[in-house]
């Protein structure tokens, strides 16, 4: 009642920019590269790598699995490796679960 209402104006119809599309989108295209790099190039060459271990394997090739467990290569199959932890002592695990191959002696050092 003693306050009168206040109404908006409307503004003057401005120029558009046509760049506006592209400036908005260049922050999320940055991010996306920088994520690229920086989390999945790395993850990708890391499991290239292990593929290219897998593949290597060999009989008598000392190794440490993923849980810890380290032993000598017995016998490969397709999935699974055969590996001797003890003298007649022997544990299946599969191909994955193989972390890396030690070298050469490492058992009898341990």
């Amino acid at each position: 009642m003693l306050i009168s209402n206040a109404f908006a104006q409307a503004a003057p119809a401005a120029a558009q920019d046509p760049l506006s599309g592209l400036t908005s989108m260049l922050p999320m295209v940055f991010v996306f590269v920088v994520l690229y790099f920086m989390m999945i190039r790395p993850q990708m060459k890391r499991a290239k790598e292990h593929k290219a271990l897998l593949e290597g394997l060999q009989k008598n090739d000392e190794v440490l699995t993923q849980g810890g467990i380290v032993g000598k290569v017995v016998q490969i199959s397709d999935s699974y490796v055969h590996i001797e932890v003890s003298p007649n002592t022997q544990i299946i695990v599969q191909k994955q679960a193989i972390g890396t191959v030690l070298p050469k002696g490492t058992l009898k050092s341990i």
